[in-house]
């Protein structure tokens, strides 16, 4: 089977770990804060903290700065523009904070579409209570960051960058992480470089971080001695020694993973070029850490995707939809009602995720290629499409 994605562990990773278990401290140690400070270097930020996952770092970033709102103006709503097309996490950790999402429609490539944002941020009945843009870095590829910091300036938002999928991606030449108030990655295992579970917040605000790393450990305050003082209601969202022990070799690898990757979809790039069942991306200039490479199905097929879905996965081709758009789950329609964004739908029928990883090779992507052409041309024969 040839997963999505997936990671790479080599034998220095393993020495890293094995080295952290000899450790008197398996938590609270020094090798958390050595990777925060790798983070930091790379994404070119004052201020990087680790959490025990993506999701404990989006919690704590929206608490953070629902507490700074809430100084200015206690008690009023505050609301969030996203996107549908996302993992939940971006928005069920604004529902934790009593942030409301509202979703704004999509680009082809699967980003926030500005002139949605803008349409909702002039006419929507809570605009004066919108506070928050949160975008999302859809599978590995960088929003246009100029178009984001654009709109949050001319409307007073704080911009919140979901780039899960992104750590070590560029946008015009510079690390994404500094270009956004607040950006979150993933560390998870499928993800380009892994501390099995993990994520971390980078941001030069020193407000929003200090909240932050409070609230990831039982909002202390640590005074002398054996004191110590509980500011807020926290959490133990911290990351262990070994993950983090794992991160700091991984972090290392960051350019050679992602230079792998990018082989690979250049591959994909070229094989699938005029095919007849699916479009793919067109090329960007900025560096994409490729962590999915989705494919888009032409509209006849989109009836079909389930039965094309389960025949790949036979055939040992782990592909995945992303995204089931948010507002579509049932919590979601309970508290916000029905909705359907057109270019979202759209995205949806059509989005595949195929394999790309750094442990992949030619040989490899081109049998996955053969088997999704093949498979593709079976339904267009049985089917008649």
């Amino acid at each position: 089977m040839y997963p999505y994605s997936t990671q790479l562990i080599q034998e220095d990773d393993k020495s890293a770990i094995l080295r952290a278990l000899d450790d008197e401290n398996l938590t609270q140690g020094w090798r958390a804060r050595e990777f925060e400070l790798a983070i930091a270097n790379t994404c070119g930020t004052q201020y990087a903290l680790v959490c025990n996952s993506a999701t404990s770092a989006l919690y704590v970033a929206y608490h953070a700065i629902k507490s700074l709102l809430d100084a200015k103006s206690p008690d009023e709503p505050i609301f969030a523009i996203t996107t549908p097309i996302s993992f939940v996490a971006t928005t069920n950790m604004m529902l934790a904070n009593h942030i409301t999402p509202i979703f704004a429609d999509i680009t082809p490539s699967g980003h926030l579409n500005t002139a949605s944002v803008r349409e909702i941020l002039t006419s929507h009945p809570h605009r004066a209570q919108i506070k928050l843009l949160v975008s999302m870095d859809y599978g590995g590829r960088s929003v246009d960051c100029e178009q984001m910091r654009q709109l949050a300036q001319e409307f007073d938002l704080i911009w919140v960058s979901d780039s899960s999928h992104a750590f070590g991606a560029s946008f015009r030449g510079q690390k994404l992480g500094s270009q956004a108030d607040v950006s979150i990655f993933s560390f998870h295992a499928i993800k380009p470089i892994t501390t099995a579970e993990g994520g971390a917040l980078v941001t030069n605000d020193e407000c929003i971080y200090t909240h932050a790393q409070r609230i990831i450990s039982h909002g202390i305050v640590k005074g002398r001695a054996w004191e110590y003082d509980c500011l807020d209601c926290g959490f133990n969202f911290r990351m262990h020694e070994l993950s983090a022990a794992l991160g700091l070799s991984q972090i290392q690898k960051i350019e050679s993973f992602i230079a792998k990757r990018e082989k690979i979809a250049q591959f994909y790039n070229q094989y699938f070029a005029q095919n007849p069942f699916f479009e793919i991306l067109p090329p960007s200039q900025d560096q994409s850490t490729h962590h999915l490479y989705p494919i888009f199905l032409h509209p006849q097929f989109w009836a079909h995707k389930t039965s094309i879905f389960e025949s790949l996965h036979a055939r040992g081709i782990g592909v995945q939809v992303h995204y089931i758009p948010i507002y579509s789950f049932r919590l979601y329609k309970q508290r916000f009602g029905e909705m359907s964004l057109e270019h979202t739908q759209r995205f949806y029928n059509a989005e595949l995720s195929i394999p790309c990883a750094q442990n992949m090779e030619y040989d490899d992507a081109k049998k996955v290629g053969d088997i999704i052409l093949d498979v593709l041309d079976s339904y267009k024969q049985q089917k008649g499409l």
